[in-house]
């Protein structure tokens, strides 16, 4: 079966962008609007680079592991929470 048409935006994402899409929206601790800042993708972008980008059985579990999450939105998260996700998003990107 072919795989889904890759993610394509007005502005064309490199391997590397995609890779770091990818990885941060794995990641629980960064928000989707540390992802918008660092890469400049909203959260619906992040959701059609998911399907696009992964095996569908990993999408599903990537989506019900996101949903209702509120580490993934700084304004749900509770006020003890006190960890920066900008710098849990610092890492480097693969393939730039």
């Amino acid at each position: 079966m072919p795989r889904k048409k890759t993610f394509e935006k007005t502005t064309k994402l490199s391997a590397g962008d995609i890779s770091a899409v990818i990885q941060m929206a794995w990641e629980d601790r960064t928000t989707f609007e540390t992802i918008r800042e660092r890469i400049g993708v909203s959260e619906s972008d992040v959701i059609k680079i998911m399907r696009s980008e992964l095996k569908p059985h990993s999408f599903k579990l990537w989506r019900k592991r996101m949903k209702g999450r509120v580490t993934k939105h700084r304004l749900l998260r509770p006020a003890e929470m006190k960890f920066s996700d900008n710098a849990v998003a610092d890492h480097r990107r693969a393939n730039c």
